[in-house]
């Protein structure tokens, strides 16, 4: 029967890899590119949104679902509970961002993100400049409401002054200075009193997340329509795996280089025996040479 090769083993280990790879493709990877488009989608929206809107009070107003919100609060800085985020990059080059604990009128404390400052070269490693402090008193801030980062490696703030933390993190910074400190941040803007280099906003582009997600599928696709192929193939007469195979003791061995170099050596040196000067065999040729003149 033609189909008896869909139980072999080789066959049956190559049906179960292309399966695999296709539910990978269909469930999983291309599933992920698409979930990275629509947060990308989303992001991009609230950023373009916060451009025209007008900023609204902090109140309670939580970080999540409200990301790039522009919004405004009053208070006063706490520059005692200062921290800054290490290993940052900003346009491409390396920073540090300021971190610093706000005191809501209202009550409550909020972590402002100011700006960023480049650091300066020091003997082994970049370290964090001299940089203005933010103004005492009572001030009116105009920032973007963030949700909290999260260092991956769970890493420990490096003692200062000021502590550096490896995430703008309000839960860090929290156990840094002991401050009960509400989720999230906010980021500063151009012009509001305390910001030092502003940060620049994401670029607003869907990036490769939809195409890569096609791209997902297509190879899914590709992957079954190939072994729909194969398959086809061997059912067809004359496939490779339906032909049987000869026994392996009737199978010519394969001589090795120095015994083909030996056997062609052999037959040279038979056929110059055979037409060397003087034989019989050359002679003939001449004598009828001989007639014909």
């Amino acid at each position: 029967m033609r189909l008896r090769f869909l139980l072999r083993p080789g066959w049956l280990a190559l049906t179960l890899a292309v399966l695999m790879f296709a539910v990978a493709c269909f469930a999983v990877l291309a599933p992920w590119q698409f979930s990275r488009h629509a947060e990308r989608k989303a992001t991009n929206d609230a950023i373009a949104r916060s451009f025209t809107a007008a900023p609204v009070p902090l109140g309670d107003l939580s970080p999540s679902g409200n990301e790039w919100r522009t919004v405004e609060l009053t208070g006063t800085y706490l520059p005692s509970a200062e921290v800054a985020a290490r290993l940052r990059a900003v346009e491409g080059e390396a920073a540090f961002e300021v971190l610093t604990p706000f005191r809501l009128s209202s009550g409550g404390v909020v972590l402002v993100d100011r700006g960023y400052v480049r650091p300066v070269q020091g003997h082994e490693e970049l370290r964090l400049p001299s940089y203005p402090a933010p103004p005492s008193g009572t001030q009116t801030l105009t920032a973007r409401l963030r949700v909290d980062e999260h260092d991956p490696r769970s890493r420990s703030a490096l003692p200062g002054p000021p502590p550096q933390v490896y995430a703008v993190d309000s839960r860090a910074v929290a156990s840094v200075t002991g401050l009960d400190i509400r989720p999230g941040y906010v980021q500063l803007l151009g012009r509001s009193p305390g910001v030092l280099g502003v940060l620049p906003l994401p670029e607003l582009d869907a990036g490769p997340f939809l195409s890569y997600a096609f791209q997902w599928i297509t190879f899914g696709v590709m992957a079954l329509l190939a072994w729909l192929y194969f398959t086809w193939r061997e059912i067809r007469p004359g496939g490779v795996l339906a032909t049987p195979r000869q026994p392996v003791a009737d199978r010519p061995k394969r001589q090795s280089v120095a015994q083909q170099i030996a056997e062609e050596e052999a037959r040279e040196r038979e056929e110059a025996a055979h037409v060397s000067p003087g034989s019989p065999a050359d002679a003939r040729p001449r004598a009828e040479a001989d007639q014909v003149r």
